[in-house]
């Protein structure tokens, strides 16, 4: 009951050349980040999200509030999406999705996505609502309308790839 020849890989080889040490900062760098990510569609429009998130953030904080309710809900929401885009901007950055494969990363993002791109849309209309002309809040409105717009581009865009790519795979 042969299964055929295997081969298993180490880090010691015989002939060739050494294994990459822990001194060669270009190889792990290189292994530990996935620096295309930087310059990715996706990569930067998770950047711009966070930049509009926070944008939005600070002008609410910064100004005097019409409404208590309506504005913590706002900088709640903000708070919790620019952490969970963090979060998987990381995870991207560092490749963790290919060493954690019990998760199906590309439901978990689209999951974020669509669950705090309509909360976000929600407090950007309520804070719009409440803003009575203060520039700060109309300015974290604007922003928190346009994080919603750059949360749509992410859904579409992953939505669009997912669908591809399982359509394509049969």
């Amino acid at each position: 009951m042969s299964h055929g020849a295997r081969v298993i890989r180490t880090g010691v080889s015989s002939g060739g050349p050494p294994a990459p040490t822990a001194s060669s900062s270009a190889g792990s760098d290189a292994d530990l980040m996935d620096g295309a990510y930087f310059r990715s569609c996706a990569g930067m429009l998770k950047v711009a999200q966070m930049i509009s998130l926070l944008v939005g953030f600070i002008s609410v904080n910064n100004s005097p509030w019409t409404d208590y309710s309506a504005f913590s809900y706002y900088q709640i929401v903000t708070m919790c999406d620019l952490v969970m885009i963090l979060f998987f901007y990381i995870i991207h950055i560092f490749r963790i999705y290919r060493k954690l494969t019990c998760v199906s990363w590309p439901l978990a993002e689209f999951l974020h996505y669509l669950i705090g791109t309509i909360l976000l849309l929600i407090a950007s209309i309520v804070a719009a609502s409440k803003s009575y002309n203060f520039t700060g809040l109309v300015a974290g409105a604007t922003f928190g309308f346009l994080a919603t717009i750059l949360c749509v581009l992410s859904i579409w865009s992953s939505y669009k790839v997912s669908c591809i790519t399982q359509s394509t795979s049969k």
